[in-house]
């Protein structure tokens, strides 16, 4: 980064700056500006130039004192020779040669003080030069120790993860081992439980062949149920044939009832008739009341006839039962269709008292 040079108008403001801070009355300020502007910076003063850089008063105050600068320096540059023997054409000349001398030594001295301005002028520049160069490597190494400074926050973040990584593989090394001790202890356990398997193994082959024996033994007993079992089977067979025939007869038997049923319905309407016809006619209360009701006979007849049928399928049912009963003890099994036979008839039986 190079820096730019300071130019003329900066230092001479910079200048007037500090004469304002050292000369704080107008005038006095005035007058130092018009030296500084004629004999540092080599610039011919003007009101409107010192107005410009000091802007104090009025711009009457930088006229008058511009005119005051002019004679002083008119008067400082003017020499006076005194002496009684010379003329004064001659002391006039003299001091006319004087002042010209000392114009070209000022003007010889300004050249000087140019060039030296020129020289502190370049090696200032060049010592700006070297202040940019230092800077721009100055900015170098701070990237670089700004960079150096980031890698080692990294290596040092990295260092702390691999320490905490590290805890944690011994503190999972610990549990690990832990584990291993664990695993050994079982694996003495399973040794022991291994031995005690083997026995028991012996023990249960001796248990398999005993039970192999008996189980050739429940099998020849199995063999003869089956035999007991086809027996049974047929003996059940022809229960459930008399079972058939017995409800067949139980079917005979309540179409009788119905036959029974519907006579004595047409009782009741051949009853119903003779009322109808007896009350149309006229006929006297008395009379219908000495007469038994043909009505009621029928349905006593009807009565009397179903409890006849009922009794008469009970017996026969009991007696069937009876006969299944013998036929069963007789052949040795058990006895268990006689009471669903007993049952069924018991309950084909109430029909008719339901009916009634």
């Amino acid at each position: 980064m190079t820096t730019a040079p300071v130019s003329d108008d900066a230092r001479l403001a910079a200048e007037v700056e500090r004469l304002k801070a050292d000369f704080p009355k107008t005038r006095d300020l005035y007058r130092e500006v018009c030296a500084l502007l004629f004999f540092r910076f080599g610039i011919t003063p003007t009101a409107n130039r010192l107005y410009q850089l000091v802007h104090r008063g009025s711009m009457g105050t930088p006229t008058a004192v511009l005119s005051e600068f002019w004679a002083e320096l008119r008067e400082k540059s003017r020499v006076r020779i005194e002496h009684p023997d010379l003329p004064a054409e001659v002391r006039q000349a003299a001091g006319e040669l004087v002042a010209t001398l000392w114009s070209r030594a000022s003007a010889a001295a300004n050249a000087a003080l140019d060039g030296l301005r020129a020289d502190v002028e370049a090696e200032r520049r060049d010592a700006q030069q070297s202040v940019a160069k230092l800077g721009a490597d100055l900015a170098r190494t701070e990237t670089a120790l700004e960079q150096r400074t980031t890698a080692l926050l990294s290596a040092q973040v990295r260092i702390h993860e691999l320490e905490q990584s590290l805890a944690s593989a011994e503190a999972a090394r610990g549990a690990l081992d832990g584990e291993l001790a664990l695993l050994r202890e079982r694996l003495r356990d399973t040794d022991a439980a291994l031995v005690q398997a083997q026995a028991v193994e012996k023990r249960v082959a001796l248990e398999v062949e005993r039970e192999r024996a008996a189980s050739a033994r429940l099998q020849r007993d199995a063999d003869a149920a089956t035999h007991a079992l086809a027996a049974a089977r047929a003996e059940l067979q022809a229960l459930h044939q008399q079972l058939g025939d017995l409800r067949h007869r139980n079917g005979t038997l309540e179409g009788q009832l119905e036959a029974m049923r519907e006579t004595n319905a047409a009782y009741a309407r051949e009853v119903n008739a003779w009322r109808d016809r007896t009350e149309a006619a006229g006929a006297p209360r008395g009379a219908s009341r000495e007469r038994p009701a043909p009505g009621k006979r029928g349905t006593a007849g009807a009565k009397k006839a179903a409890q006849a049928a009922q009794a008469a399928q009970a017996a026969q049912a009991k007696e069937e039962a009876g006969q299944a009963k013998v036929t069963t003890n007789s052949k040795g099994t058990q006895p268990t269709a006689a009471p669903r036979t007993t049952r069924q008839f018991k309950t084909g039986g109430s029909g008719p008292r339901s009916g009634r």
